[in-house]
């Protein structure tokens, strides 16, 4: 089976409508003068770069189908000025768009499992609340959420060098045919809880253990996990979110102008990505996250590398 072909406008809709939800986010955050503890101030520099790295956050994950936090996160962490606490709340919040543009494309062209949706989703939401409720101890503690996070980072690090190692040596997994995702339905709930945690914690929207579990510990078809992936993001991300939002976790400018740039970024990355081979994309940014997740942990210890 392969993808529906769809009107342009269909799959763009929500692409528009998103980028004006957007807009209003951050013209009001500015109007207001709405700022979180901790939030660097962000003037026309900043944005700029803010929007460029969420531009290229989302081309990865239309490249490699993540949501785009593992590489916002330590950027405006480390390089931007971001507390731990209000760059996991930040980039979780910027996820909600770019999730919910990513898994609209897939579901007009049917490229989800939506039983597997609702399971994963279900599962998930309940794992998140905890996760949320955690993270309010861990935000008090910085160097001990750095911790966290680093050892979080670890597990995307480790899943992209393999398979970009299997890319290279042609021993990827199998693109398995069919329009569903087989499994047990509780299963799938506990998984997505496991990962609704991980997601409520770090602020992570999910698709760096979702993807790899799906095809591995489900043997999900490979574009089926693509969609489904994305879908289950949207309510994690979105409750995950909403709740970062109401802890005062979120930087609501800084959080608006990264989901642009991750919308537009995500539709570019998804009408080039047959010009790339996705197992280099995938090594060079496994690489990338290896060293983030260093940085982090030994942080933590006092060792400060570049």
């Amino acid at each position: 089976m392969t993808a529906q072909k769809v009107p342009w406008y269909r799959t763009q809709i929500v692409t528009l409508v998103l980028l004006a939800i957007v807009a209003i986010v951050v013209i009001w955050a500015a109007l207001a003068g709405y700022h979180a503890k901790g939030e660097p101030a962000i003037g026309v520099g900043r944005g700029i770069i803010l929007l460029v790295v969420g531009f290229f956050a989302g081309l990865l994950g239309g490249l490699i189908g993540t949501g785009g936090c593992s590489v916002m996160l330590p950027i405006i962490h480390f390089w931007m000025g971001f507390p731990a606490s209000l760059a996991v709340g930040t980039t979780l919040f910027a996820v909600i768009f770019t999730a919910t543009s990513g898994a609209w494309g897939h579901l007009v062209r049917r490229n989800l499992d939506r039983r597997a949706t609702l399971w994963l989703g279900g599962g998930g939401i309940l794992g998140v609340l905890l996760g949320s409720w955690l993270f309010t101890f861990l935000a008090q503690h910085q160097a001990l959420l750095g911790l966290v996070l680093g050892l979080l980072f670890l597990w995307p690090a480790i899943r992209m060098i393999w398979e970009g190692v299997e890319g290279f040596t042609g021993k990827g997994p199998g693109k398995t045919e069919g329009n569903e995702i087989p499994g047990n339905g509780w299963w799938m709930a506990l998984f997505g809880f496991i990962v609704g945690i991980a997601t409520g914690i770090a602020g992570l929207g999910g698709g760096y253990a979702l993807v790899p579990g799906l095809i591995y510990l489900f043997s999900a078809p490979v574009y089926i996990t693509m969609g489904t992936s994305l879908a289950v993001m949207v309510p994690l991300a979105l409750v995950g979110g909403l709740i970062k939002v109401a802890q005062g976790f979120v930087s609501l400018m800084a959080g608006g102008i990264l989901g642009g740039g991750t919308i537009i970024g995500a539709q570019v990355g998804a009408s080039i990505i047959k010009r790339f081979k996705p197992h280099t994309l995938k090594f060079i940014f496994g690489i990338y996250f290896l060293y983030v997740a260093l940085k982090f942990v030994l942080g933590y210890f006092g060792i400060r590398i570049w």
